[in-house]
């Protein structure tokens, strides 16, 4: 049986004073908790892996840097979120080519990156089967074929998915841009 609960907080304070293998035994004791978050919120497998090894050589490097050691399960949590997001992000932004005769303005830049960032995290929100589909299929352009071979589903469980993360990521979008959105008027 898995043992779920994280490193102790003796280890994590030995971790903190500098000693290499409270260290050790700290990156090896939170790898399989990160790894878990990491596939939960990545869009792909490959995502997931490298959030998960960024986030443990964070931890590596900067361990002294956590106030409590209490925390080190949501400071992790926010670590791996955080890589998350950005992979998503460059994901969007790899995917959305420039015409060459146009130079956007610096507002339209702004514009750009915010919009990106509000569609990142509404794909961030999904269900991690909703969000692998979306991802795979919407940002990365694989085939509705591909998509499900490589998940393991059917081609009508594909479009299922697919089509409710869609509906999902324009709803929370409808809602962000409408404070207003959901509230019953009088």
């Amino acid at each position: 049986m898995a043992d779920h609960t994280w490193p102790g907080e003796p280890l994590i304070a030995a971790a903190q004073e500098g000693d290499v293998d409270a260290t050790a035994a700290l990156v090896a004791g939170s790898h399989p908790h990160v790894q878990r978050f990491a596939y939960s919120l990545c869009a792909t497998p490959q995502d997931a892996e490298d959030a998960a090894q960024e986030a443990l050589i964070i931890l590596y490097r900067k361990i002294g840097m956590l106030r409590a050691s209490g925390a080190l399960a949501s400071w992790m949590f926010r670590i791996v979120r955080n890589e998350c997001l950005r992979r998503a992000r460059l994901a969007l932004r790899s995917h959305g080519p420039v015409p060459d005769t146009v130079v956007p303005s610096f507002e339209d830049e702004v514009l750009q990156r915010l919009e990106a960032e509000r569609v990142a995290a509404a794909i961030v929100a999904l269900p991690a089967d909703q969000r692998r589909v979306l991802i795979l299929r919407d940002i990365q352009g694989y085939s509705g074929r591909m998509v499900a071979a490589s998940l393991g589903l059917s081609t009508a469980a594909m479009k299922s998915r697919l089509h409710r993360a869609r509906a999902a990521v324009r709803q929370e979008l409808r809602t962000a841009s409408d404070p207003l959105a959901g509230v019953g008027h009088d």
